[in-house]
């Protein structure tokens, strides 16, 4: 089984950030996995064609509920340029950062590539705009948690390697 490292910090060199005034949360992880493939065709290894079928499930949950509270659905937030299923706010040759900001919270999703020492990172930011943002994500962490471990894990595996 491949390790996944939860880090004590965003690494320095991270765009995730950018225009953020303030984050209320974060979390990053960390593979070890040398690759030749792009942040973003990382990133669509890991969110989008190898996603657990448990995710999925999870995933069409939050939809259903979170339409009656006129949050955006996952569907809403689909754009032609994204990332992680999420619009891609920023990228460069070794981070590609998605996300979208709604009513109740802003996010972003980094999947950021170290290849002098073989290091994939994927880390998530949150920023509350309200008292409805805590609370909605006070049940999401555990599972954010868990769906992270258990998407690089699978994903650690099959990921190019360079050469």
């Amino acid at each position: 089984m491949k390790t996944v490292t939860k880090q004590t910090a965003i690494p320095e060199n991270s765009i995730v950030a950018n225009g953020f005034d303030r984050i209320d949360h974060f979390d990053t992880y960390r593979i070890v996995k040398s690759t030749g493939d792009s942040a973003e065709e990382i990133a669509a290894q890991i969110f989008e064609l190898n996603l657990p079928n448990w995710v999925k499930w999870l995933m069409y949950i939050r939809d259903s509920i979170v339409w009656i509270f006129g949050l955006k659905t996952g569907r809403e937030m689909m754009r032609e340029e994204q990332a992680a299923n999420f619009p891609v706010i920023e990228q460069n040759e070794n981070e590609i950062v998605s996300g979208e900001n709604d009513k109740h919270l802003d996010f972003r999703v980094s999947v950021l590539i170290d290849r002098e020492n073989s290091f994939i990172y994927l880390t998530t930011i949150v920023h509350f705009n309200n008292f409805w943002g805590k609370m909605y994500f006070l049940p999401v962490k555990p599972f954010h948690k868990m769906i992270i471990k258990s998407i690089l894990r699978k994903n650690a595996g099959i990921m190019s390697t360079a050469t």
